[in-house]
């Protein structure tokens, strides 16, 4: 497992590439989580594969109060997650663009009179 973190106006943003499995794939992906901000962006879009303990690992991280947006899922991971129930629990996007765009911008529309 590959991860790499971004950091940036108090949002993470946890890149991951390769399997989300047991062993020490999952302790490093815990341990890298819990050292930066509680709003996460994770990008699954590299996970070839996650399991049971995968699972476990952003569940446990959610219980822990640290809020995920999983985005751009591979249809592995988006399949895993749909089985499972669990795309209702995380909050889920296609795109990195729109998460970090809803929390770096905000704007008001005032109508001309």
């Amino acid at each position: 497992m590959n991860i790499s973190v971004e950091s940036a106006g108090g949002m993470a943003t946890v890149r991951c590439q390769g399997r989300l499995v047991r062993g020490q794939e999952t302790a490093l992906l815990c341990a890298v989580m819990q050292q930066h901000p509680r709003d996460i962006i994770l990008d699954l879009n590299g996970v070839t594969a996650i399991d049971a303990a995968g699972i476990g690992a952003l569940l446990s991280l959610l219980a822990a109060g640290i809020y995920l947006r999983v985005v751009t899922p591979s249809s592995a991971v988006r399949q895993v997650l749909r089985l499972t129930g669990l795309d209702s629990v995380f909050e889920m996007s296609e795109s990195e663009f729109n998460e970090k765009a809803a929390a770096e911008c905000s704007f008001s529309v005032t109508q001309a009179s």
